[in-house]
């Protein structure tokens, strides 16, 4: 019988999913991502391989697994800062960019915007199935409430106009996922455009 790493089942798993993402990440430092097999991850991760075909059926499916859990404090975070409905909706937007710009910071968080991972990523984010959805649907709601007040200009359909910007949020993912010592400097970037597209004058949006 396999050794149970925790004091029950539920944290056994927890365990588990804690070191596959690990295990992963250390593997994305050494080698392509094509060339990673199930057979070194479960190594790595100090797992039988047959034990690793329970948590999922092939390595796409396992990074998917792995990326919905690690975007779930992302996740958390944005739907706290949304729901601070007395903030300005701009001051709530910023924060919402770092702190989903700080997830991507995570590699394996990264592999959801790589071609060939297999992960339903590459478009923007409408399926359930994507970590980010929520976020999305937060943003939605955090422009309106920035145009009912004033803040934000009408730019008509708000959802339309999230989604474009998503793929500023896109870019800047991949930038910090290339260098990831352009976070500062590409947070700041796409904090500006994203307001200078909501506001009523652009040229005065300055950073926070």
């Amino acid at each position: 019988m396999p050794r149970i790493r925790g004091a029950s089942i539920e944290e056994h798993h927890e365990v588990v999913w804690a070191d596959l993402a690990a295990a992963t990440r250390q593997l994305l430092l050494e080698r392509d991502y094509d060339s990673i097999t199930m057979g070194h991850i479960a190594a790595r991760a100090g797992v039988a391989r047959n034990t690793l075909y329970n948590y999922a059926g092939d390595k796409s499916a396992l990074v998917l697994a792995l990326t919905q859990r690690l975007a779930r404090p992302a996740v958390e975070r944005v739907a706290a800062i949304a729901a601070r409905s007395a903030d300005p909706a701009a001051d709530r937007l910023r924060e919402i960019i770092v702190a989903v710009l700080d997830a991507f910071t995570d590699q394996v968080v990264q592999l959801m915007f790589r071609p060939g991972s297999g992960l339903p990523f590459v478009e923007p984010p409408k399926s359930s199935d994507n970590p980010f959805h929520a976020i999305v649907v937060e943003v939605e709601n955090v422009v309106r409430a920035g145009i009912e007040r004033g803040e934000f200009r009408d730019v008509g359909d708000v959802r339309l106009t999230v989604e474009l910007l998503s793929g500023v949020m896109r870019s800047g993912a991949e930038r910090i996922g290339r260098d990831p010592a352009a976070f500062t400097a590409t947070e700041r970037a796409a904090r500006e455009i994203i307001l200078a597209s909501l506001t009523h004058h652009p040229g005065r949006i300055t950073g926070s």
